[in-house]
């Protein structure tokens, strides 16, 4: 008498997967072979670039071939690496590491909380740089700043190290820090907006398909692009100069 009930099948809706978000990995070797390049590039072309700039910011009525010559001046080519040893080797050797430790964990908070590429990004790139001016760059720029504007008497000589220590002798840890919240500034508007724009960069590249690996050149133009349009910060770089100069 009864039949046997028929299964009706049950439509289902496809459920949608997301990629689950991971941390980029740090390496120890990339840390330390940056470290190593960034060295490198302050001993060569580096230092002398920024002992000029340094120059022109605490002397802004002085043009670059002005700079040039006051700079050559004052130790032959020496004198374009004024800081170098050791404040800009003890920078160039540890800031990157410091950026990438807190910007890495900073962009994975921010990509879990919800937020996307380009602002995670940005919210890593800013932590990242604060966190290099109160570790490691606050008394390396001013250290380097004092050295590139200090006066320096003909056939005197003073240690780096004898300044540094007059100035903790007079005002402490305050004093080997001083302009370190413009640096702050700097340093997180700098790497937001490098940061940021480069994620923006390479999402343009990307198009629709946002899961397309990049070509190379398409990673280095926007690693050029975000670094070139952050340089609209550079105001904060003349006011750190000038709260770091000795040439008052």
């Amino acid at each position: 008498m009864s039949k046997a009930l028929e299964t009706v099948p049950v439509a289902t809706t496809p459920q949608i997967t997301h990629p689950e978000i991971q941390k980029k990995p740090l390496s120890w070797s990339n840390i330390a072979l940056g470290a190593a390049i960034q060295t490198f590039e302050v001993s060569t072309l580096g230092q002398p670039f920024e002992v000029v700039k340094t120059h022109m910011a605490a002397n802004r009525a002085d043009s670059i071939a002005t700079s040039l010559k006051k700079t050559y001046a004052r130790g032959g080519i020496s004198g374009f690496y004024q800081g170098l040893i050791p404040w800009a080797w003890i920078e160039a050797s540890t800031k990157g590491g410091v950026l990438l430790f807190t910007s890495s964990e900073i962009d994975y908070r921010a990509r879990v909380a919800g937020f996307s590429s380009s602002w995670s990004g940005l919210f890593g790139g800013v932590a990242g740089g604060v966190a290099q001016a109160y570790t490691t760059m606050g008394f390396c720029t001013f250290m380097k700043t004092v050295e590139v504007t200090r006066h320096k008497a003909a056939g005197a000589s003073v240690s780096t190290w004898r300044i540094a220590y007059d100035v903790f002798q007079r005002e402490g840890i305050r004093g080997l820090n001083r302009g370190v919240s413009a640096v702050a500034l700097r340093q997180m508007t700098n790497w937001g907006s490098r940061f940021g724009i480069s994620r923006v960069t390479e999402s343009i590249f990307r198009g629709k398909d946002t899961n397309r690996k990049l070509t190379n050149m398409e990673r280095l133009a926007s690693s050029a692009i975000g670094g070139a349009l952050a340089c609209w910060n550079q105001p904060l770089e003349v006011i750190r100069v000038e709260m770091q100069s000795q040439t008052k």
